[in-house]
């Protein structure tokens, strides 16, 4: 093949992406939107998700992210594309991301921590059975560290008559201000061979990002750098929330306001005020997945101290996340059985419709073994996610038995008033902006007496509610 054929030598001007889920739908967007010059195509097997992401309505799309149904307004059908056509995207592009999941296994060795790449592997083998000339694969999914290398080897094993140049760029989005995320990014991280084909293929991909981005913003890494960036990043995240997590337990027992305490350290210019809001526990794809996979990894390289040290933060959200389901049954006098429990909130933060590890499962769980009926409203989760969340806990519990009696618990509303109408207790479980602007007071005249709200975010005016006569247990504080 021609020198000049290569994409590392080359402007790019055709993109694809396999995976139109929460990183690649939004992120190949928004690259559409800021370089109208290239071609932006992604792709993905599951042709119902894709005929959303066509879809006329957009209210409808499989992400909800604010501002992102205007960006694909203004790029779909122009230069942003979405097909089921995965081998047709392929050969046309000289760039090719890669955004499946990577959960964690559920199977085999490291189950329950390493992450699973058989999605990733079949990507790399449909590559380079397909591509039709040399191609840059860019690392788009959270991988733990060397996973360059194996997409390499099965690369180069299947194709014998192309090159493949391997970065990694991994998403540093949070969900439910994505779209900002990726409009003003806090840094790109891009990681890639040092040889000189390698610095080459990292350029490609700088330059794009340098549509928009300021170049100082955009740092370049060995590839394996890159990876663990972003694992150690969600880990340092993640570790914070625990921290503060953990102090909230100690509030609780003494006359200390966890937010006062999170006020007086984060205004320590060395600790910062970001990651301390307390909450009833942290959630979404990225945080426990990555974690785990960290703590995988270090006990693979025989790391056990370390391994220890990160799994800590696992275990001190899922505790977080058990003591606020007891309190709940210990504040109703040891029972809920029977007893309507109205939950404010499924998925795992505001502004998102993902559910993924979201402490509203975990928590409902625990109520639904005491055989409480669960009641809940949440603007944008239905019926039938809510109802895959718990099945798909209950089969990783080894409970399959009890998920059609555990669904006859669950009832869910597309308002919020009907959910609270008749209950024993309200959980807020998410921090949605319109569970503050309730007519609490109406709310309180139709609940059982005495009316417990149990604010799992923080988010509700404590002191007005318990003039309207609400028993309130809040996160942190002296109840």
């Amino acid at each position: 093949m021609s020198e000049l054929l290569n994409p590392w030598d080359a402007p790019i001007t055709s993109i694809c992406c396999i995976g139109a889920g929460y990183v690649g739908g939004p992120t190949m967007a928004v690259i559409a939107q800021k370089c109208p010059h290239i071609k932006v195509t992604i792709v993905d097997v599951n042709a119902q998700r894709i005929a959303a992401w066509n879809g006329d309505d957009l209210d409808a799309l499989p992400v909800y992210e604010p501002g992102l149904k205007d960006v694909i307004r203004a790029t779909r059908g122009k230069n942003l594309f979405f097909s089921t056509g995965i081998e047709q995207a392929i050969r046309e592009a000289q760039m090719i991301f890669i955004a499946v999941n990577t959960p964690t296994k559920t199977y085999g060795v490291g189950k329950g921590m390493a992450a699973d790449l058989k999605y990733i592997e079949l990507c790399a083998r449909q590559i380079a059975k397909v591509a039709n000339g040399n191609k840059i694969v860019v690392e788009k999914s959270t991988l733990p560290v060397r996973t360059a290398e194996s997409l390499k080897i099965i690369l180069e094993s299947e194709s014998t008559t192309h090159r493949f140049k391997i970065l990694s760029n991994p998403e540093f989005l949070a969900e439910g201000t994505a779209v900002n995320d990726l409009h003003h990014p806090d840094r790109v991280l891009i990681g890639g061979d040092s040889d000189a084909e390698g610095q080459k293929a990292i350029q490609a991909l700088v330059a794009i990002y340098a549509n928009w981005v300021p170049r100082e913003k955009i740092l370049t890494t060995n590839v394996w750098s890159s990876e663990l960036s972003k694992l150690v990043g969600n880990a340092f995240l993640a570790q914070r929330i625990s921290s503060i997590n953990a102090i909230s337990a100690l509030c609780e027992k003494t006359e200390a306001d966890v937010d006062e305490v999170a006020g007086a350290i984060g205004m320590d210019s060395r600790i910062g005020p970001k990651f301390l809001k307390s909450s009833v526990g942290f959630g979404g794809s990225c945080f426990q997945k990555d974690i785990l996979n960290l703590v995988y990894l270090c006990r693979h390289f025989n790391l056990p101290e370390v391994a220890n040290y990160w799994e800590q933060v696992i275990l001190i959200n899922d505790y977080q996340k058990k003591r606020f389901a007891q309190q709940i049954v210990e504040s109703l006098f040891n029972t809920v059985s029977g007893k309507k429990i109205a939950f404010l909130g499924w998925a795992f933060k505001k502004d998102t419709n993902d559910t993924r590890e979201s402490a509203a499962i975990y928590v409902a769980y625990e109520l639904l073994k005491e055989t409480a009926e669960i009641h809940i409203y949440d603007p944008k989760v239905s019926k039938e996610q809510i109802e895959k969340d718990i099945t798909y806990l209950l089969h990783q519990k080894g409970h399959d038995e009890t998920v059609a009696s555990f669904l006859k618990q669950i009832h869910v509303y597309d308002e919020p008033y009907s959910a609270l109408n008749q209950s024993h207790a309200i959980a807020v479980l998410t921090e949605w902006d319109v569970f503050t602007t309730l007519d609490w007071t109406t709310v309180y005249q139709n609940m059982h007496k005495p009316a417990f709200v149990f604010d799992g975010r923080n988010i509700l005016d404590a002191p007005a509610l318990q003039k309207i006569g609400f028993e309130v247990k809040s996160i942190g504080r002296k109840n």
